[in-house]
């Protein structure tokens, strides 16, 4: 309520910080959507955007899937057992998507933000990494191999695709999902390597709690990074 009506109050100081962030960085939550139409989306979202567009961080879940990198090869699928394979634009290899996993869609202009790509990729391992310590789990990076693990096992597979100086694509946090599709590939193109999940860490969490504090930790890392588009336009709102 403002102290004398008619008269607007200029918002306070968190007040417009909070008003920046929310406007300069989106987070939406789908629920399960089918990953090539999603990723239709994504490409859609990323080739018509401009200077005025928000940036976004999409959650969602798919059903099951396996991904395969712009330049993946096919001799790491080793028996998809009818699961469908998808040729994508991301970097990296094969990996899979299932019921049980937390998907973040990271929708960034990097240029805007002052971003590279290697401190994006930085930036959501961090948040994977954030999310899991809010559970009592610790994660940690392997040298060379992008994601995040647990005992040398991976939790949590991470891929961008860079467009017009945007990224899409992001990460996928193993959460409760059924772990045996990996067996049907060379996760991320590494021959043996071991996945595993929240549920397999003996954390009881539920996917939507777990999903939300991944868009949580990777919303309060990336505008950390200032959308400078969007805050010099909140600034001048305020002051008009």
């Amino acid at each position: 309520m403002n102290p004398v009506p008619g008269i607007a109050t200029l918002p306070s100081a968190s007040a417009h910080r909070a008003a920046v962030a929310a406007h300069a960085l989106q987070v939406r939550t789908l629920g399960m959507t089918d990953y090539a139409a999603t990723l239709a989306a994504m490409r859609r979202f990323t080739h018509a955007r401009d200077a005025a567009a928000a940036d976004e961080i999409w959650l969602t879940e798919h059903a099951p899937v396996y991904t395969q990198g712009q330049a993946g090869k096919a001799a790491h699928v080793l028996d998809a057992r009818g699961i469908p394979v998808v040729q994508t634009d991301r970097g990296g290899q094969v990996t899979y998507h299932g019921p049980g996993q937390a998907i973040a869609y990271v929708l960034i202009d990097l240029a805007r933000r002052d971003l590279k790509v290697r401190e994006l990729v930085r930036l959501i391992e961090d948040a994977v990494i954030g999310t899991l310590a809010e559970v009592g789990i610790a994660g940690e990076r392997r040298a060379g191999m992008p994601g995040v693990y647990v005992g040398g096992a991976k939790i949590a597979a991470l891929g961008l695709k860079v467009g017009r100086g945007c990224s899409y694509h992001g990460a996928s946090l193993n959460v409760d999902l059924d772990l045996a599709p990996f067996d049907g590939i060379n996760p991320c193109g590494y021959p043996g390597l071991a996945s595993t999940s929240l549920r397999a860490q003996g954390c009881t969490a539920a996917l939507d709690a777990a999903r939300a504090a991944l868009g949580r930790q990777l919303a309060g890392r990336i505008g950390r990074h200032p959308d400078r588009v969007h805050a010099n336009q909140s600034a001048a709102e305020v002051t008009q």
